[in-house]
């Protein structure tokens, strides 16, 4: 035990602590410049802040989504829906060949079978009140072009049939139709052919092709000829008027057409006497429907087509002289045009009726246009009817 304690106390003491080391301060960081991020998820109180400018953006793209999409799909469900509901009763979609289906409405009783053809761009409904009025002393029908109204465009791969020589949405391919539903549904002949703008052309051809099918042509502000070949003409034509459809085509494919019409921006064009609610709701129908706006544009794009056409076909087979034709004009052709336009309207239609039909009776509406037909619709069926009559008349005599 001694032995130990000795060896334990013969144990150096441990060296002392290292003194304590200086106080390190800490090297500052070198900052990098660093690149702004546009879309940094740090908020930032400068209204110009590229966070700021990005929220923006990225708000302003959703709304432009909602626009783009919302709309069109909402306006495409409501044409489903409304198509059905606000087809008249009394009309009916008839097949004219291969599925193709156009609409034709008739009403009343007795002959001669009157048909009425409508003005460019524009489904039947403008002939409603006429249709009434004259209904009240024969049959009296109206139908929708293809691709107008109710009726529908034939399928791709039918505008190159072999016996469908002529184009969509030319007077020749309408002619054709026409004629096959005339057959369809079993009119009557000989067929009084009512025509205004382009539908007298319609009417014209018709009358030339299907000559023992027609008595009676009546012309309601019929398209001369020649008329398109004067500059000022083609440049409204062209510049202005299809410009117009072409621009509320768009608006209606992308849903802004309905979407004005709801908040009364935007009215049917259409107005005159004793115009329905079902005959609004129709017209607001149409307006929303981009495929009726497309035919439209395109029967307007097609016009110089239609009437190299007629004038073709009047060349090769002239009207018969048991045609017997009426004019019906107003005091211009259109209020809202310049009277410039006017006058070479009304020029070129003296021009035409002179050489074309030399022997016609022309009656002039006073204080009224080419809107006449819904507008004053009266005053037309009056002249109808008057014609009618003496048509019956002439017939029982013989």
């Amino acid at each position: 035990m001694r032995g130990v304690s000795k060896r334990r106390q013969n144990v150096p003491p441990p060296p002392p602590p290292p003194p304590p080391p200086p106080s390190l301060k800490p090297k500052p960081i070198e900052q990098k410049p660093s690149t702004p991020q546009i879309c940094s998820t740090e908020t930032n109180t400068d209204s110009f802040s590229p966070w700021r400018i990005c929220s923006r953006l990225i708000s302003i793209l959703k709304y432009l989504i909602l626009i783009l999409v919302i709309p069109p799909f909402l306006n495409y469900a409501s044409l489903q829906r409304e198509g059905p509901l606000l087809q008249p009763q009394e009309g009916q979609l008839i097949d004219v060949g291969l599925g193709q289906k156009l609409y034709l409405s008739c009403i009343g009783k007795g002959q001669p079978v009157v048909v009425f053809d409508a003005p460019t761009g524009m489904s039947s409904d403008v002939w409603l009140s006429i249709q009434k009025d004259v209904s009240l002393v024969t049959q009296a029908c109206i139908y929708d072009r293809a691709g107008l109204g109710f009726s529908k465009k034939a399928f791709q791969n039918e505008e190159t049939r072999p016996d469908k020589p002529w184009a969509q949405s030319t007077t020749g391919r309408m002619v054709d139709d026409l004629h096959g539903l005339v057959m369809e549904a079993k009119l009557q002949s000989p067929l009084i052919l009512v025509g205004s703008e382009l539908g007298t052309l319609n009417a014209r051809f018709y009358a030339h092709i299907h000559n023992w099918e027609v008595s009676d042509l009546v012309l309601i502000d019929p398209i001369p000829e020649e008329l398109f070949m004067e500059d000022v003409w083609l440049q409204y034509w062209y510049n202005e008027l299809i410009l117009h459809h072409q621009i509320r085509q768009f608006s209606a494919a992308i849903g802004l057409n309905r979407m004005l019409l709801i908040t009364g921006l935007l009215q049917p064009a259409m107005t005159g006497e004793n115009i329905s609610k079902e005959f609004v709701m129709r017209q607001k129908y149409l307006l929303s429907n981009p495929a009726h706006l497309s035919t439209a544009v395109d029967e307007h794009f097609f016009i110089n087509e239609s009437i190299s056409q007629v004038r073709d076909i009047s060349h090769f087979k002239p009207l018969s002289s048991t045609t017997s034709v009426t004019v019906i004009t107003g005091d211009h052709y259109d209020e809202q045009l310049p009277d410039s336009l006017n006058k070479v309207v009304f020029q070129f239609q003296q021009q035409f009726i002179a050489q074309n039909y030399p022997s016609v009776k022309w009656i002039r509406i006073k204080e009224t246009d080419r809107r006449m037909i819904y507008r004053k619709p009266s005053d037309v069926a009056k002249h109808l009817k008057k014609l009618i009559n003496k048509k019956r008349v002439k017939q029982e005599s013989q």
